[in-house]
């Protein structure tokens, strides 16, 4: 076989999305209730001010595929959000994994959920099997370069941040339990409160102004809105009608 001249790139010659599976039947380890609901959550309150919705992937429990060498290697963040990527609007363009090699741009930010069966890996506290894939910690560590790591254990309501620093990622301090990314303009906090008619504690957005709404806050906050609108609408009519207006004959 003749090698072309010049070479193929390896997004010509690598497997894609469409070659590589989303999800492996039988596998364990697959989202509960609660990494689901939280996934969502994280889903729907991330608004960076600075980026538009078409340059961020917001994936969750999407097939990571890291290393060319070893295409069929990949890992399965809980959460994780990729910046400056194209992204669509279109069903049928909805990626089937993630590949690095195909996309160019790895991960700004992961988040792990710990579950008692994962929590030592997440936390790099595992070592690497002999002639098996590496472990989450490195791939996101030293193969990815991961910007941020985030780990969230609700068994013991406890929330770590890590940032690479140098060759290695080192633990942040979080006051109050928040982590502030100043490239996104936006911080991870733990909130206590109801989401999708649960209530606990959760990983969630916020901005300089507070904690970012959530789908059903955001129409609430339109239904007020308007209310006030209305109100405001029928006290100048009432006005209108003490001085001897009719309000329905002004045009505006």
């Amino acid at each position: 076989m003749y090698q072309k001249n010049p070479p193929l790139s390896p997004k010509d010659t690598m497997p894609t999305m469409y070659d590589l599976p989303s999800e492996l039947i039988g596998e364990s380890g697959l989202p509960d209730e609660f990494h689901c609901i939280q996934a969502d959550l994280l889903t729907e309150t991330c608004q960076p001010a600075n980026y538009k919705s078409k340059e961020i992937l917001l994936a969750s429990d999407l097939n990571l595929y890291y290393d060319p060498l070893h295409p069929g290697w990949y890992k399965r963040p809980d959460w994780y959000m990729v910046l400056g990527v194209a992204n669509t609007n279109q069903q049928q363009d909805l990626r089937l994994s993630y590949v690095v090699w195909q996309e160019g741009i790895a991960p700004f930010l992961v988040v792990e959920l710990l579950s008692p069966g994962t929590e030592q890996e997440d936390l790099g506290q595992t070592l690497r099997e002999v002639n098996k894939p590496p472990t989450k910690w490195e791939v996101y560590q030293n193969i990815l370069r991961v910007p941020y790591y985030v780990i969230y254990d609700r068994y013991e309501n406890n929330f770590r941040a890590f940032k690479i620093n140098g060759t290695r990622y080192q633990a942040v301090a979080l006051p109050d339990n928040r982590f502030w990314l100043q490239e996104i303009e936006m911080g991870l906090g733990l909130w206590q409160g109801s989401y999708q008619n649960t209530e606990g504690l959760w990983l969630r957005w916020y901005n300089a102004d507070g904690w970012l709404p959530t789908l059903t806050e955001k129409a609430e906050n339109e239904r007020q809105q308007a209310e006030k609108e209305r109100q405001r609408a029928d006290k100048l009519a009432e006005y209108l009608r003490s001085l001897g207006v009719d309000p329905d004959t002004i045009i505006n």
